[in-house]
């Protein structure tokens, strides 16, 4: 075998490897599956949930991603719980979303088409909003579910699931701005809290970064309960 022939083989087999990532992450619903694990871990019931497909169909996705060693599996009673194998493979997912968003101009229509029937666009520039919040000028709610909150939450931020927000409204403060947010730019927990505070007469706007991408950003990021 020629000298050239063993290069191509090698670079051959490379690519095929580099291109099970690819082969994994090809399908929308495995992205969404990541982008709910960079939350935390969850067991393919509550997975199925979210992403609103069978536990089987949620599963066999499941699996493909953990072939391609991007997710775990571990034992847990009667349940088994997934989760990122490590923290670069939400890295991973937020760069592909970001070049997605960058390169697609399809992301950006279809956000503000419905950002725009709902009448949610947020006025206030994300970088005043982080900036508010990282100085402790507004209350931040994290509307996520509180298993994801005791993952990992914005320090200072209050559980509230949306699901309570209605229930609890009394606990916050009317005459301080709101900020809720949730798993990031696609989620609409934050969306529904913003709409349900300003119906109550909150000001209140939503935060588009989620915890992950806060992380990446270099924020220091809480775990467990609130204090």
């Amino acid at each position: 075998m020629g000298m050239a022939s063993v290069h191509r083989r090698f670079k051959d087999s490379v690519y095929e490897q580099l291109a099970r990532i690819g082969k994994a992450t090809s399908a929308p619903k495995r992205l969404e599956l990541l982008d709910l694990l960079c939350q935390g871990p969850r067991t393919v019931e509550v997975l199925a949930r979210e992403a609103a497909v069978t536990i089987a169909n949620a599963s066999q996705h499941l699996q493909v991603l953990r072939a391609a060693r991007l997710v775990e599996a571990e034992k847990r009673g009667l349940y088994v719980e997934y989760r990122l194998a490590n923290e670069e493979v939400c890295d991973f997912y937020l760069s592909l979303r970001g070049l997605a968003e960058s390169r697609l101009a399809e992301v950006e229509l279809v956000t503000n088409a419905y950002l725009s029937e709902r009448g949610a666009m947020e006025p206030v520039a994300s970088d005043e909003l982080l900036r508010r919040v990282k100085k402790g000028e507004v209350t931040v709610l994290d509307v996520r579910p509180g298993e994801e909150y005791r993952a990992g939450h914005i320090p200072g931020a209050l559980s509230v699931p949306i699901g309570e927000l209605k229930a609890r409204l009394k606990e916050l403060p009317k005459n301080r701005e709101v900020v809720a947010y949730c798993r990031g730019p696609y989620c609409v927990m934050a969306i529904e809290a913003v709409e349900l505070l300003r119906k109550k007469g909150f000001t209140a706007h939503r935060l588009e970064k989620s915890v992950a991408d806060l992380r990446a950003r270099g924020w220091r990021v809480a775990a467990g309960e609130q204090s």
